[in-house]
This record gives C-alpha cells, sequence and structure tokens, in this order.
C-alpha cells in the first residue's frame, strides 16, 4: 500500500490514463508491476523534484520506474497520451480538437550543473542554460515543445518546433494563425517599434518561411514602448501563463535533464498531470 502523495492521480484520474497505457510486450514475462503505482513514480519525481533514485520505497523500485519513462519517451508515448488527453480537455471546453489559432513563446531556464549537453547563454535574458520554445493553444494547452541550448535564436527554435506542430496532421488541420512576439521579427525592439504598419514586414524571412513551408501566418504582438510595469497583450498572455503553469512542478523549476529529449518528456509529463486532474 503506497501512500497519498499529494502528486498522486487518483482512481478516476488514473482510469482516464489507464486505456492510453502500451500493453506489455508480447513473448515476454507477463507485466507484474501496478501501471497505477508506476504513473505515480514517475509524477512523484516530476512534482517534487527529486532524483530517480530517491523515489520512495512504498513506490516501485526506481530502476523500474526509470525504464518506463526512458522507454515511453523514446516510442513516443508520453507524447500520443498527452495529445489524446489534450483533445478531451478541449472538448471538455466546447472546443474542436483542431485549434484555428496558436501561440508560440520561448522560455529560458537555468540548467543544473551536471548537465552539460546542449546547454548555452542567452544574452537577452542573461541566463545560462536551455530554451523551451512552446506553441499553445488558445486554452494554454500545449501542441508541441522543443528543449534547445539557450543560445538558438527565437527563430531557429519557432521553426523546429513550428515543424512538429505540423506534423500533427489532421489534430491542427484547422490552424493557420500563429501569434508572436517581436523576438521573431530579427530586429532590435526599438527599430521593430519604428516600423509602425509595416512591422509585419520586419520580420520577413520567418513570416515567409512560415507561410510557404507551412502555411501558417504569422502575428506579431508587440509591448506598447512606453508602457511599465504589467501589460496585457492580445493572445500573447496565453503562453507565460503557461509557463506559470510549470512552476507547479518543482522538476521544471531548473532543467535538471541531461538530454533535451528528457526534459520535452517532462514538460508532456506534467500536462498530462495537469490535464487528467481537470477532466476528472
Amino acid at each position: 500500500m503506497t501512500k497519498a502523495y499529494s502528486s498522486n492521480l487518483t482512481q478516476d484520474q488514473f482510469e482516464l490514463i489507464e486505456p492510453l497505457i502500451p500493453p506489455a510486450k508480447p513473448g515476454g514475462r507477463p507485466r507484474e508491476v501496478d501501471m497505477w503505482a508506476v504513473i505515480n513514480a514517475i509524477l512523484y519525481v516530476v512534482v517534487q523534484g527529486c532524483k530517480w533514485r530517491d523515489i520512495p520505497g512504498d513506490l516501485p523500485p526506481w530502476p523500474t520506474v526509470y525504464t518506463y519513462f526512458r522507454n515511453w519517451r523514446d516510442d513516443g508515448t508520453w507524447v500520443a497520451i498527452h495529445d489524446r488527453l489534450r483533445g478531451w480537455t478541449r472538448a471538455d471546453s466546447n472546443r474542436v480538437e483542431s485549434p484555428s489559432e496558436a501561440i508560440l513563446d520561448s522560455q529560458s531556464v537555468t540548467t543544473a550543473t551536471m548537465v552539460n549537453e546542449a546547454v548555452g547563454y542567452d544574452g537577452a535574458k542573461n541566463r545560462k542554460g536551455r530554451k523551451r520554445h512552446t506553441v499553445v493553444d488558445t486554452l494554454g494547452l500545449v501542441l508541441r515543445v522543443v528543449v534547445t541550448a539557450a543560445s538558438v535564436p527565437e527563430r531557429a527554435g519557432g521553426k523546429q518546433v513550428l515543424t512538429k506542430v505540423r506534423e500533427m496532421g489532421k489534430s491542427v488541420s484547422r490552424l493557420s494563425v500563429i501569434w508572436v512576439d517581436g523576438g521573431y521579427s530579427g530586429v532590435t525592439p526599438r527599430r521593430f517599434a519604428a516600423l509602425g504598419n509595416a512591422h509585419q514586414d520586419s520580420g520577413q524571412p520567418f513570416l515567409r518561411w512560415a507561410m510557404d513551408t507551412l502555411r501558417f501566418i504569422i502575428w506579431m504582438v508587440l509591448r506598447p514602448e512606453q508602457s511599465k510595469g504589467f501589460v496585457l497583450l492580445k493572445k500573447r498572455w496565453v503562453a507565460p501563463r503557461t509557463f506559470g503553469w510549470f512552476n507547479w512542478y518543482r522538476r521544471l523549476s531548473k532543467d535538471y535533464e541531461r538530454q533535451p529529449a528528457s526534459s520535452e518528456a517532462m514538460i508532456y509529463i506534467a500536462m498530462i498531470r495537469l490535464m487528467a486532474r481537470r477532466l476528472a
């Protein structure tokens, strides 16, 4: 009997996810581990921010738990579960599965001391670490995320993550408009503001690529030049709110993962828990 950790899924929440869990591979030993306990052990790591080896003893052994995390990261299971729950969450909000608009933004986060793969310096944010290039729908639900070194420019990371969004196929069949900030224009904020009504042309290479390659229309929303303090920006405010949701998960407060693929999986797992809690 495991303890009632705050990170655990309830029975109702787990019943949403259980049909989406891949069955045991044929020809091998029957699956003996309790998958509810495995999921709760993974969520314990994501929510509490501990090391894999520090998973409590009343949960399955950490090598077993980590093996499931790694295998499902590599075969796309986490993304598949996430996408199914996202469709259900949109339906629960009286939205069709495919959004018509989305928001592209990036978040630079510090990496832990032992992380050395795909690490760079973001001069704009004065931060050494990694950058989470994220596309969310207008509800704030993640469509796709790509983790790179923090030194990767917004436009380069934006191309990577938008390409992954387009590869989602039918689930984004209605998506046509992507809202972004001025960082995707390729010019300085002062010069960008000075362009006035011609501001859309300033980011022409990125805009042209998105239209010609992916058939997405890019709209840039700028912060008023003379504004101070918090300003609610049309559409763009949704992405920072999603980044705020990430702060509920201690494993996401920094980037502790050796591989960027693990960082992306952690974000999908966090969103899986958030959506399961909403739906149940």
